[in-house]
Order: C-alpha cells, then sequence, then structure tokens
C-alpha cells in the first residue's frame, strides 16, 4: 500500500478543541501527507494556514439536526473550502424505524453539496440487521462513503463492521484506531479511509514496516 498517508484523515474534533490543536492538526498533515478532518468553524483558519485537503464534520456528533439546518450547514462548509464533509446519520430514528425519513434527510444533505459527503452512522450502537438497513440507506441516498463512529459514543471500528458495510459504499474507519496495525486491519477488512488523531503514529509505523 503505497498511498496510505492519503488515505488517512488525521483528525482534531474534541470539544476542547482549539486554534493551536488545528494548526498542529494540519502542519502533522503537511509533515505525513494525510488528510486533515476539522470542525467546520475552523475552515477558515485551515485553508489561511496550509494547502491540505479537509473535511467538515456535520451535525456533529449526534445527528440530531433538523433538515433545512444540515444543509445549510452542509452548504456553509463548502462555501468555507472544505474537500469533503462527514454528516451524521439520525441513529434515533434508524432505530425506531423511521427508514424513509431517515434516507430523505440524508438525500438532501447530498443534493446540498457538489463534494463527496461520507455518513457517520455509529455502527458500535448498531444491529446487524441495522447495519444492512442503514447500509442501503446511505447508498440510497447518493453519499460517497459510509464511516463507521465519531469515536464519541460507544466503541470505534471494528473488522467486522467495515467487511458489512463495505458491501454497500466504500468505508471510512474511525473510532480507536491508533497505531498501523490496527489501521492496516481496517484496510484489509475493506476500509477505503481511515479517520483518527493518531494518524502521525500510523503513518510513522507505516514507514517503518517499509524501512523508511
Amino acid at each position: 500500500m503505497d498511498d496510505v498517508p492519503n488515505r488517512i484523515e488525521h483528525t482534531v474534533l474534541g470539544p476542547t478543541t482549539g486554534p493551536d490543536a488545528v494548526r498542529d492538526c494540519l502542519d502533522a498533515a503537511l509533515q505525513y501527507g494525510m488528510r486533515a478532518c476539522l470542525p467546520p468553524w475552523a475552515l477558515g483558519l485551515a485553508n489561511d494556514y496550509a494547502n491540505v485537503p479537509l473535511t467538515a464534520v456535520i451535525d456533529f456528533p449526534h445527528g440530531q439536526g433538523a433538515t433545512d439546518a444540515v444543509c445549510s450547514a452542509a452548504r456553509t462548509a463548502w462555501d468555507e473550502g472544505a474537500d469533503e464533509l462527514d454528516v451524521v446519520c439520525n441513529v434515533g430514528r434508524l432505530k425506531a424505524g423511521e427508514d424513509d425519513a431517515v434516507r430523505d434527510h440524508l438525500s438532501e444533505v447530498v443534493a446540498s453539496v457538489p463534494i463527496p459527503v461520507k455518513v457517520i452512522v455509529e455502527a458500535p450502537l448498531l444491529s446487524e440487521s441495522e447495519l444492512h438497513r442503514v447500509g442501503g440507506l446511505v447508498a440510497d441516498a447518493g453519499a460517497d462513503y459510509l464511516k463507521t463512529a465519531t469515536g464519541f459514543s460507544e466503541g470505534g471500528a471494528t473488522v467486522e463492521d467495515v467487511e458489512l458495510l463495505s458491501q454497500y459504499r466504500p468505508v471510512k474507519a474511525s473510532g480507536g484506531i491508533g497505531s498501523w496495525a490496527d489501521a492496516e486491519a481496517m484496510f484489509e477488512a475493506g476500509a477505503d479511509r481511515i479517520g483518527a488523531s493518531a494518524g502521525d503514529v500510523i503513518v510513522e509505523e507505516w514507514r517503518e514496516t517499509r524501512g523508511e
């Protein structure tokens, strides 16, 4: 895998994230050739600071915003320089069986911007049958990727969830991935991207395996 750094989205999304943490994230992304995943408020700072592919999270971390508000936030993030968006699925409505509402909401968000949209499904909170349902709904909504987790709920990415979700859309594995061994397992399970706050560690360890 020669393109590992470009498949890593180095992430800084904690509740205390401030400008210095954003700059540190961008510095690491530049140094290691990674992407960056940031809160929407940081897009202006990021575009002024560094030329790095940027993902912004939308309706993060619970996915319970009204559709018009989420679409507006998505458009604003695109206007402010996001290259991709990670939008949180409304897990509560999914679990309530409101599949049409979940699909229609995501369809509107996807249609509101001309850039790739990943949908975060909080896989650790879902049963196998719910994972199959949400995979189909996200595919029907026209989203570009499925993302396993926000990292702010129970659990994170697992090989089993990545294998299942990759039947429906390319997968961004995120949540609890802190080493190259973790990331490699996700890639081997079918993940296309990795989201991690330890992106620099992952790339360093990957380089070591190559003798770099």
